[in-house]
């Protein structure tokens, strides 16, 4: 009776076991939600988009992005942050989300960058640029930008996609790097920033490139300089930052996927397998390349480091500044 009773539990364990496995393995085999924590139509929704889609042919499932935009993209981390550890919610990563929004409130955030959060890989480097209203701002290069500006401290606004958002913090490492004086008007993401400044009720805009290039290349906005290593393709008449010697403003940023933390190695590894075959395939690449996004696909070791990189920066501008998260 005894050996009939251990044969029993022993075969209802292995099939335990069996079936956890078996589960791991078909993994996904429902709808994956990725929570995107601006509102639609900004760089982050079109990079997740186009990445996201390719991902979801290679893993053989639907997934589907949910905008979830607001205090610098905090919102939508807090509700990413909260997520089962299943691999079926997973979020994008910003510089603002995992750097800057933890600098300017590193308490009562409602999350935590590094404890709340797998770092599956980065997506796109994507530069970022400066362009003005070409009927509200009189100056068409950076030259005469600079000098407008400084001759008129607190006249001119310009917009980012949130408050302590990376472009919030990429204007105000701006100002302290000039020594001017131009005020900010926070949006709920990039879409609406942009939308503002082509309509002229703002006439400065520091934004990713992805989201103000149409417009760029529409002439609705006038391109001053960009944060890149070298001139680009697409805009090769406007100027570097690093050029206009200003290279401590040279940096680009990055979008990234997330899992919540505890998310299954084997899940982690599947997904980010997917995300780096999308990446390679050509199609994507051409797509992200006209949106001015450029594909990285890295590790989620290599992408944690940039997290910290970033973060260290953020710090560093939100101290100087005395910039608060609100």
């Amino acid at each position: 009776m005894k050996k009939s009773f251990i044969k029993v539990a022993t075969i209802a364990a292995l099939s335990f076991v069996g079936a956890m496995s078996s589960a791991y393995a078909a993994y996904p085999d429902h709808v994956i939600r990725v929570i995107v924590p601006f509102a639609p139509g900004g760089s982050t929704d079109i990079v997740t988009r186009i990445v996201t889609s390719k991902m979801s042919e290679i893993l053989g499932q639907s997934i589907v992005v949910d905008n979830k935009g607001g205090a610098g993209g905090a919102i939508g981390a807090q509700e990413a942050a909260r997520a089962k550890p299943d691999g079926y919610t997973l979020s994008i990563a910003t510089v603002s989300t995992l750097a800057v929004n933890p600098a300017c409130k590193p308490t009562g955030l409602g999350y935590d960058p590094f404890k709340d959060f797998t770092p599956v890989t980065n997506f796109v480097n994507v530069p970022n640029i400066i362009s003005s209203n070409p009927t509200k701002f009189p100056a068409k290069d950076f030259a005469g930008f600079l000098k407008e500006i400084k001759a008129n401290p607190g006249k001119y606004t310009y917009g980012s996609s949130g408050q302590c958002g990376v472009l919030h913090l990429f204007g105000e490492a701006f100002r302290q790097a000039t020594g001017t004086d131009i005020i900010h008007v926070p949006y709920k993401g990039s879409g609406p920033a942009v939308a503002d400044a082509v309509g002229g009720h703002i006439e400065l805009l520091f934004d990713n490139l992805p989201s103000s290039l149409p417009q760029v290349q529409a002439k609705n906005l006038n391109p001053l300089a960009v944060a890149w290593p070298e001139r680009l393709k697409d805009l090769p008449e406007v100027p570097t930052l690093k050029e206009l010697g200003y290279e401590q403003l040279n940096s680009p940023v990055w979008y990234g996927l997330l899992a919540p933390a505890g998310t299954p190695a084997d899940i982690v590894a599947t997904l980010h397998k997917a995300a780096a075959k999308a990446l390679q395939d050509a199609g994507v690449k051409e797509s992200l390349m006209k949106q001015g996004a450029f594909a990285s696909g890295n590790t989620p070791e290599e992408f944690t480091k940039e997290i910290k990189q970033q973060y260290d920066w953020a710090k560093e501008v939100v101290a100087k500044g005395k910039i608060e998260l609100k």
